[in-house]
């Protein structure tokens, strides 16, 4: 019997005017946006439909609007949401998290506030970014970011075969970017990112966040979810909450996550909210699932 998976994206995936649609013509997802707009203490609306790229691109900003549209989108699917499974990209998670039922809608939007509020301090403490690796195999971008030990530098995402992203000091992502491309890397590419994330440097987040996850309540998801850090369908509250927390300073299993959720009968991958990141990566892991976006946006 097909499954359906959806898949909720992670940050990068933000554009000026997201949301707007779901706000003018869904009345539960403007109530929905009002509410988030109290709950943060700014109008976040304002900088989701108004906004310029670069208001969207602070981790403040970013995550909780990625978020929104995500699960606000997923809502005003009602009855026709109707998943088998479920799997978010890095910030993605907390997003799947709340459409299944496992955080409540408020619950979700705090911790991914003090989430982003944690990153940004970490991210402003030490120099540091990342940087998209095409074309080489998993095992040679691990051995290469192993062998660099005088600076912090490890795989952070991986995203489909042949595309992996690295996450280090500066220093340490120079180092790596040169001996990849020595390695016959297509291209070791730096990001526009504020830091390094899913590195060890998110320690001081992790241990920020960790207060705000251990006082929250978590509930049985209702279906699968299957976690960034180890790729595998989770339903307990207790090893969602565990996992939740490493997720800040270890890679994202991406492409492992979405082989699992093959084998274990998705043919379909809906993506729930902005962008068609999770779609293209879904094809390169296996081109013969079907791939669509939910809903409006």
């Amino acid at each position: 019997m097909s499954k359906k998976a959806y898949v909720f994206p992670g940050q990068g995936a933000q554009f000026a005017g997201m949301g707007k649609e779901l706000y003018d013509s869904v009345p539960l997802a403007k109530e929905l946006f009002e509410k988030a707009n109290n709950i943060l203490g700014f109008r976040i609306t304002d900088l989701m439909f108004d906004g310029t790229d670069e208001d969207l691109r602070q981790t403040k900003v970013t995550q909780p609007a990625i978020f929104l549209h995500s699960v606000i989108l997923a809502k005003s699917l009602g009855n026709s949401f109707q998943p088998d499974m479920v799997a978010g990209h890095s910030l993605g998670e907390f997003s799947a998290l709340v459409a299944v039922g496992a955080l409540s809608f408020d619950d979700g939007l705090k911790l991914v506030s003090a989430r982003a509020l944690a990153m940004q301090k970490a991210c402003e403490a030490t120099p540091s970014t990342m940087a998209a690796v095409l074309n080489l195999a998993d095992e040679t971008v691990e051995e290469i970011t192993a062998s660099i030990t005088e600076e912090i530098v490890v795989p952070a995402n991986y995203n489909s075969p042949g595309q992996i992203v690295i996450s280090g000091s500066v220093p340490g992502i120079d180092i790596a970017c040169e001996k990849l491309l020595a390695a016959g890397a297509k291209r070791a590419l730096k990001l526009k990112v504020g830091g390094a994330f899913h590195s060890p440097l998110m320690k001081p987040a992790e241990e920020e966040l960790a207060a705000a996850i251990e006082t929250t309540l978590f509930n049985t998801p209702s279906c699968p979810v299957y976690q960034n850090v180890t790729a595998t369908p989770e339903i307990n509250p207790v090893t969602i909450k565990a996992n939740l927390l490493v997720q800040l300073t270890a890679p994202v299993r991406w492409a492992q996550s979405v082989k699992a959720m093959i084998a274990n009968g998705a043919t379909e991958f809906i993506e729930v909210g902005p962008g068609a990141v999770l779609q293209g990566l879904v094809k390169k892991i296996d081109a013969s699932v079907l791939t669509s976006a939910a809903g409006n946006s």
